[in-house]
């Protein structure tokens, strides 16, 4: 059975920190491609960033660029997002996205979702 289980979301004032953490069950989690995408009431999910099966290449939005860090343990089998000068605009439900085999994507799945509040 395929999981994805975020965790590390909360409460953060503007400046903060968060590290995201998100656990991989059911599936070679090592051929899998993994993303981070966040959403908003009444917005469509948006890409956050994302790391290739091997982590040699990340990617990140303009909105996040230099702030976020997406990262991955294949040991642990969990994709990291370590997200740093946070602000209110930051303030979303976390979700964590695998999908693969490789590129052939033929697979996909999503977590549950955690929910990140930025606010004083």
């Amino acid at each position: 059975q395929v999981q994805l289980v975020e965790s590390g979301g909360g409460l953060v004032e503007p400046g903060g920190s968060l590290r995201l953490s998100c656990l991989a069950s059911g599936f070679t989690f090592d051929m899998f491609n993994m993303k981070w995408y966040r959403q908003t009431p009444g917005k469509e999910r948006e890409f956050v960033a994302g790391i290739i099966h091997n982590g040699r290449i990340t990617r990140y939005s303009d909105s996040v660029e230099g702030r976020f860090t997406i990262s991955r343990d294949s040991a642990k089998r969990t994709v990291y997002l370590q997200m740093n000068s946070l602000n209110p605009d930051d303030t979303a439900v976390y979700y964590c996205h695998a999908a693969g085999p490789y590129s052939y994507n033929t697979h996909t799945y999503w977590g549950q979702g955690t929910q990140v509040t930025v606010s004083s």
